[in-house]
């Protein structure tokens, strides 16, 4: 496989780049996150992971970069991570009970070209008291995360509800990265380990 290169630091986009057998380093980007006047949220969270990835493939010409960005977007809002704990129990109250969009979307750069892909993936919570709200939040799992919660953590007892794609919501949509690097002729099935012994 071609040398691959995550531009994020996220531990949960590389836990999942490992799960379906990718090789990889991690390069994380540095750009600038503020959303455009009038940006809709699917082409945010878009137009951020072909950026991620863009900007590192300029310093690494020839290998595949691959970029990503999630978004909890409630009612075309888009709920970002809290910057203090009231911020979380606040975005957590408004997402109990309803359904959001989780929106990750991924880009494959090499040199100048970018190839990008957007899932989005239906959430519903069930209804959360204000004391599981301020323990959940005492944890501290919610202050690094898009819309104050971890699927794949204590915040996945909330979920009542997913419509698509589990991973995607976790940071990285498994299919569609695989089906990416298959299409920049790097399919990821072609270097899993077989547990055959080799016949002599």
């Amino acid at each position: 496989m071609a040398s691959v290169i995550l531009a994020s630091a996220s531990p949960r986009r590389s836990e999942l780049l490992e799960q379906i057998g990718v090789r990889f380093s991690v390069q994380p980007a540095h750009i600038d996150e503020t959303p455009r006047t009038a940006e809709m949220p699917g082409d945010y969270v878009e137009r951020l992971a072909r950026e991620k990835a863009l900007a590192v493939a300029i310093s690494f010409p020839g290998k595949l970069v691959l970029g990503s960005d999630t978004s909890v977007v409630l009612n075309a809002a888009i709920l970002g991570k809290p910057s203090n704990e009231r911020e979380a129990k606040a975005m957590l109250a408004k997402l109990s009970g309803t359904t959001h969009q989780v929106m990750t979307a991924i880009a494959l750069a090499q040199g100048g070209h970018c190839e990008t892909c957007l899932v989005t993936t239906q959430v519903t919570f069930r209804c959360l008291s204000d004391d599981e709200i301020a323990a959940y939040v005492a944890t501290g799992e919610p202050m690094d995360k898009a819309g104050s919660y971890g699927i794949q953590g204590l915040g996945g007892i909330f979920v009542k509800e997913l419509k698509g794609s589990y991973s995607a919501v976790v940071g990285l949509p498994l299919q569609e990265t695989a089906a990416l690097l298959a299409s920049a002729g790097c399919p990821v099935w072609k270097h899993w380990p077989s547990s055959r012994e080799s016949q002599s």
